[in-house]
């Protein structure tokens, strides 16, 4: 029941944009689900705050593929990890300015050592970061991307 909710709240996000909603907050059990669908959908996770100049400077790119591969199988979802208390002071309105439709979400749980690894093993906990994934088949990025490295990863994935 709980991965059928989680299913119908992304595909609710990606129908309504990010700017004129609320951002729902998320905690490590959210994640772990978000980051564990087993389905046809390609998803795109990227990690990502406000204060982080590289995660300001790709984050075109996710809203880019966002509306250009939204109703094709893939699913962007940007997970936020500014302090909760900036939502409306810095996160809320970095979307307006920049247009930014794809799906985000806050992540709430600030003990990133307890959940990094739910999303790579190998993640040091550095961002921005990106998993894409669609069944076990999975690309994880710590570390800037370019536009093609974004796109020639998810094509490795999403055929």
């Amino acid at each position: 029941m709980k991965q059928y909710l989680i299913i119908l709240l992304l595909l609710w996000l990606g129908s309504v944009p990010a700017v004129a909603q609320d951002i729902p907050e998320i905690d490590r059990a959210d994640l772990a689900r978000i980051t564990g669908q087993a389905n046809d959908t390609t998803y795109v996770v990227n990690f990502w705050a406000t204060w982080c100049s590289p995660c300001v400077k790709e984050i075109g790119y996710f809203e880019e593929l966002h509306r250009e591969y939204g109703a094709s199988g893939v699913s962007v979802i940007l997970v936020n990890l500014d302090f909760p208390n900036q939502v409306d002071s810095r996160v809320i309105p970095f979307l307006k300015e920049r247009n930014i439709t794809a799906p985000v979400m806050l992540m709430t749980d600030l003990q990133y050592n307890e959940w990094i690894d739910l999303v790579d093993p190998g993640w040091s906990g550095a961002i921005p970061a990106t998993l894409i994934y669609k069944n076990a088949e999975r690309v994880f990025l710590e570390q800037e991307l370019t536009r093609e490295a974004l796109y020639d990863n998810l094509h490795q994935i999403h055929n």
